[in-house]
């Protein structure tokens, strides 16, 4: 069963305005979807590589 912003919050004590909510039911549902999307996810496909510059960013 999916839980909606409302109720997480309401079981947390956290009281939200009602102007607030379909701002907040918004973000919830995006989070949500980066959630399924991560936990789907091939992490072979998502290879990146970082690259320490001491002194910076700077480029010479």
């Amino acid at each position: 069963m999916k839980l909606s912003i409302r109720d997480v919050l309401k079981d947390k004590g956290i009281i939200v305005k009602n102007n607030h909510l379909p701002v907040l039911e918004e973000r919830w549902e995006g989070m949500e979807l980066l959630r399924k999307e991560a936990e789907d996810a091939n992490l072979d496909d998502y290879d990146i590589a970082l690259r320490n510059i001491p002194g910076g960013d700077h480029i010479e």
